[in-house]
């Protein structure tokens, strides 16, 4: 997965390169500089004292020393001063250069925190939403593998309009199916591990209208298909197989060609590397994807809900009524909104499984 939001301590990572968002004089003073700074040992602090002033906006770098990562990228973000002095320009040109520096050794995988989100008040929702375009901007011309490391869920603030959109859609068709389809639908378990921020009331039917629709869109008739049966009968085992439906490679490729996509710029909107397409190309008749995986190249695709069900059960998967991340990329293809990074940050939030690989 090229560009991964992670819940980490960025001092741990072991990638080749982790950014460290520090002042222009380069001197390990609070937050995750002071950590890095810890972490490195004295060693560093020498080497930043050699290669000192940092300006305002660009990188330099060092080595990593005592930590895990090989080199340590070095950007001086900006203060947040309301948002009224340029303070975006200097934001994407810290990421920006640290980037091409990484690029410039050769790294293949670099770790950043939220630049200018701690002591220098940059707003974190703010950062985040910005990391997660430049980043993705870079990276659709460049292969590498990119962390954005969230120390924990406070580190950033998830849209309260969104979280409760998805919220709301579970919790009404939880009440719908609990309240009408008792008797044809088995208790499904749960796999949320964030618990709804209140409390679940039950509703009339007049005021589910909403859960009646998504019912509507997401049962499927689980009655035998005449049709199929029929064709069967009569049949040795050996004559049915002769009939199968196209693998999960090649029914991919064959979106790809209808929406006039290249390959890269379709891997490239599933947050899929360079390595896994490969794959999928040298393999197309045994390769089977993740369920992110699947979903991620059927987010860039902007499938509908009945086409991305069709190109999961190429690879003997589905969308169920039982699972959270389930539901979560449901609620983002009944609306229409593909995407693929505003969805990670839903199922970040909601513990689950990116998109991507």
């Amino acid at each position: 997965m090229p560009l991964q939001i992670i819940r980490r301590d960025i001092t741990k990572m072991q990638v080749d390169a982790i950014v460290n968002t520090t002042n222009e004089e380069m001197v390990g003073y609070s937050g995750v500089d002071l950590a890095i700074h810890k972490g490195a040992g004295p060693e560093l602090d020498f080497e930043c004292a050699k290669i000192a002033p940092l300006g305002l906006g660009s990188a330099k770098i060092t080595k990593g020393y005592n930590l895990p990562a090989k080199y340590i990228i070095h950007t001086s973000g900006p203060v947040w001063r309301g948002g009224l002095v340029g303070e975006s320009i200097i934001l994407r040109s810290c990421y920006i250069e640290s980037l091409k520096l990484a690029l410039q050794y050769n790294c293949e995988s670099v770790a950043f925190p939220l630049i200018s989100s701690g002591a220098y008040g940059y707003p974190k929702a703010q950062v985040l939403k910005f990391a997660i375009q430049v980043i993705t901007e870079f990276l659709y011309e460049h292969e590498m593998t990119v962390y954005i490391c969230v120390i924990d869920r406070d580190s950033y603030e998830f849209s309260r309009e969104l979280y409760s959109q998805i919220c709301e859609a579970i919790e009404e068709r939880e009440i719908f199916f609990e309240g009408l389809c008792m008797e044809s639908i088995p208790e499904a378990p749960t796999v949320m591990k964030r618990a709804v921020p209140s409390p679940i009331k039950k509703r009339s039917s007049e005021d589910s209208v909403f859960a009646k629709k998504m019912l509507r869109e997401d049962c499927v008739d689980t009655a035998p298909c005449k049709a199929q049966t029929s064709s069967v009968a009569g049949k040795s085992l050996h004559e049915y197989m002769k009939a199968m439906d196209k693998s999960f490679a090649y029914k991919l490729f064959d979106l790809i060609d209808e929406r006039g996509m290249t390959d890269v710029e379709c891997y490239k909107k599933a947050n899929v590397d360079k390595k896994t397409f490969s794959k999928i190309k040298c393999n197309p008749d045994t390769y089977k994807p993740s369920k992110q995986t699947a979903v991620a190249f059927a987010i860039a695709l902007k499938l509908d809900l009945e086409e991305t069900q069709d190109l999961l059960a190429s690879a003997g998967l589905t969308l169920s009524r039982s699972f959270v991340f389930d539901k979560i990329i449901r609620f983002f293809i009944q609306n229409e909104n593909y995407d693929i990074f505003e969805i990670n940050e839903a199922l970040f939030e909601f513990d689950q499984v990116l998109l991507g690989c």
